[in-house]
């Protein structure tokens, strides 16, 4: 009986031992990926700054969007030409209110806008200009949005038109009864069957 409870013990104790060497690797593998996709943000804010002479708020929502359109299934990448770092093409406006009244309701101080070249996946495709909006608050980005074409292609999907179908077709469906009833109980109808009962009656 003793050896029983041991062994059962010892295996639970195997199970959370291996539970947290689990969570440990996990851990382990995610640092060094953060600390990668860090170190290559900072790397591209420094050489929008230093060779393309870009305001660093504007450089940061640049590196920031590289990241994004890199993991968009539309866009192999964004090209950052250095016009799009020129005041036809970037903006860094004094804000305070939310960034936008959607889900990032979050309340900014600074909203920086800026323009790139999306490349897409498909060989031989024109690429399309791209327009990033970031929100910053004391510096620090709290909020990211983007004319992402692929959104709205699965808006289009989500099947209102379908929605709307049945609606018309239930609609149409409570017409045609409604119309019946009216037209069972119609005068034409009252009257024969008034005139039939007082015959029944004589």
């Amino acid at each position: 009986m003793d050896r029983l409870t041991t062994s059962r013990r010892l295996q639970r104790l195997i199970g959370a031992l291996a539970g947290c060497a689990l969570v440990a690797l996990s851990a382990a593998c995610a640092v060094p990926a953060w600390a990668d996709q860090l170190e290559q943000h900072n790397e591209l804010v420094n050489k929008f700054v230093t060779e393309m002479n870009a305001n660093p708020l504007v450089a940061d929502c640049a590196a920031h969007a590289d990241f994004v359109v890199g993991t968009s299934s539309a866009f192999d990448h964004v090209e950052f030409p250095s016009s799009s770092f020129d005041s036809a093409h970037s903006s860094v406006i004094p804000w305070n209110d939310s960034f936008d009244q959607a889900k990032q309701k979050v309340k900014v101080d600074t909203i920086v806008t800026i323009e790139g070249l999306g490349v897409r996946k498909t060989p031989d495709s024109t690429p399309d200009t791209l327009k990033f909006r970031c929100g910053f608050s004391d510096s620090h980005m709290l909020a990211f949005s983007w004319n992402d074409p692929v959104a709205p292609l699965k808006a289009k999907s989500s099947g209102h038109g379908s929605t709307k179908a049945k609606k018309n077709a239930r609609g149409k469906a409570r017409a045609t009864t409604r119309s019946s009833k009216r037209s069972k109980s119609s005068p034409a109808r009252m009257a024969a069957r008034s005139t039939a009962t007082q015959t029944a009656t004589r």
